[in-house]
């Protein structure tokens, strides 16, 4: 740890402040001292970051959940007849994708702390458009399964990626809205997906193809494209962005290095943390909380046409009835974000979500006429996507250190989404129209995080509780500071300043 300059102040209710004017921490040696903003003045300073950061990440997310998403679309158009798929090989190419995806997060985020994100994003951006183009010809089953794989490969990095990139630029309390921001995008993409289909179903026959395989070629042409465009607009770290000024860039890094430590964050790694992440109990019960909200996500992502379809309608119209149920979900999606970030708090409205996935599942799995489970459709839509930012957010604000935070979210998210692996097998071509045995497994996953939650919140309560009360005790007693600053550091989130949100 370098020598820091810093002024550390008790003020009446004896909490600590800390402004660090020159240390090694993320290159802050060459920046001048962190400024004094008002509020008006900080949140013009993150409008501004969030319009060079956020249009490009949404970009890329969007895309990158149209080309894992779009299989459900072209199955509608003749996909598996052409393919002469049989059985479950349908379910067995979805799984495909994720077993790669989960294996490869973790590995991709430590390449992104190696190479440049501004290079490594845009850089798998390009070779996961060039894999989707690549499934508009395949010609059997064993090579759809081949490039299912290679698109997970490829794909594994931007996630976890990208969500260790913003959790460098924003402060706790920030992070969430523009983590809703970004993964809008895939709501937004379920839309997009379903107009794109329709549209592309015209070609159907052009050039020899059919209208499935103009699908991946045409939409994986456009991540290309895309790629190219993140290659140009795309900026590295605070330190370094040159589109703001010295003393922007000075206090974007000093906000985030004491955003959940008076006295900062250690700076670098050892095997303790990573030991510290994975004996977390915080981390595994939120592997189950990200796992309830996973399932139903993909569960829907991937078989919504297929469901639709099932209440009488044309491949065509189911491909545009799946349009509003992503639209009301991306305008909850954000409404959720915004007032969690404005209250501090993730577990309402994560539970809330949980709470629209029943529902929506319950209507799906019962006798209802085919109107009444298009309706319940935007529920499990809108639960889903609108509950998943503040799954990762809460997680990501509960550890404290970057490292051990790192790693904890990396454990949360790679082991999380193999239930989006389970959840490609929920939905068999056997079990239409009703799908019983998929919406029921669904409800099962869901009732896991109506659990979980709770008990996550109740043992928050109590440490905090706990740690007030030490606090208070030790301020009334008049006792010394037990604690030193790098005694501090070293503890993270099991210091007595820090307090886990709820």
């Amino acid at each position: 740890m370098s020598q820091e300059k810093a002024s550390i102040t008790h003020d009446e209710k004896g909490t600590v402040e800390t402004r660090s004017a020159v240390t090694d921490f993320g290159g802050e040696a060459s920046l001048p001292p962190p400024p004094t903003l008002t509020e008006a003045e900080e949140k013009q300073l993150y409008r501004k970051v969030d319009a060079r950061l956020m249009p490009i990440l949404a970009l890329l997310y969007l895309l990158s959940f149209i080309d894992r998403g779009n299989i459900g679309n072209a199955k509608l158009q003749g996909l598996t007849s052409q393919l002469h798929l049989t059985g479950n090989q349908y379910n067995i190419a979805l799984t495909m994708y994720f077993i790669p995806y989960c294996i490869f997060e973790c590995p991709a985020n430590l390449v992104l702390k190696k190479f440049r994100p501004s290079r490594w994003l845009p850089g798998i951006t390009i070779v996961w458009g060039i894999v989707v183009v690549m499934m508009g010809i395949v010609k059997n089953f064993s090579q759809l399964v081949g490039v299912r794989i290679c698109l997970g490969v490829a794909e594994a990095g931007l996630f976890p990626g990208v969500v260790y990139y913003l959790s460098i630029w924003y402060p706790r309390y920030k992070l969430q809205y523009r983590i809703g921001l970004f993964f809008g995008a895939a709501s937004i993409a379920g839309a997009f997906s379903g107009l794109l289909a329709y549209a592309i179903s015209f070609l159907n026959g052009k050039g020899g193809l059919r209208g499935w395989s103009w699908i991946f070629i045409l939409e994986g042409i456009l991540t290309v494209l895309a790629g190219i465009l993140a290659l140009i607009v795309m900026v590295d770290f605070p330190d370094t962005a040159k589109f703001l000024t010295p003393e922007e860039r000075a206090y974007v890094v000093w906000k985030k290095k004491y955003d959940n430590s008076s006295v900062g964050e250690e700076e670098h790694f050892e095997m303790r943390h990573f030991w510290a992440a994975m004996l977390d109990w915080q981390v595994w019960l939120h592997v189950l909380i990200y796992m309830s909200i996973i399932a139903p996500l993909y569960g829907i992502t991937l078989f919504l046409p297929s469901i639709i379809s099932t209440f009488g309608y044309t491949a065509a119209i189911s491909q545009l009835l799946t349009v509003p149920p992503y639209v009301c979900a991306t305008i909850v999606l954000y409404i959720f974000a915004h007032y969690s970030d404005k209250l501090k708090m993730r577990s309402p409205f994560v539970y809330a979500g949980l709470l629209m996935c029943t529902i929506g599942f319950v209507i799906n799995i019962s006798s209802a006429p085919p109107g009444v489970k298009y309706f319940g459709t935007f529920f499990v839509v809108s639960g889903a996507y609108s509950a998943f930012p503040g799954v990762v957010a809460w997680l990501g604000n509960n550890l404290a250190g970057q490292y051990k935070r790192g790693i904890g979210m990396a454990i949360h998210i790679g082991i999380g989404n193999f239930s989006g692996a389970f959840a490609a097998n929920f939905y068999r071509a056997q079990d239409a129209p009703r799908y019983r045995l998929g919406h029921g497994l669904e409800l099962m996953f869901v009732g896991m995080g109506l659990i979980c939650v709770p008990i996550a919140v109740r043992a928050y309560i109590q440490i905090n509780k706990k740690r007030d009360a030490l606090e208070k005790a030790a301020r009334e007693g008049g006792e010394s500071v037990k604690y030193t600053p790098d005694d501090i550091r070293r503890l993270g989130d099991r210091a007595p300043d820090f307090r886990y949100t709820l």
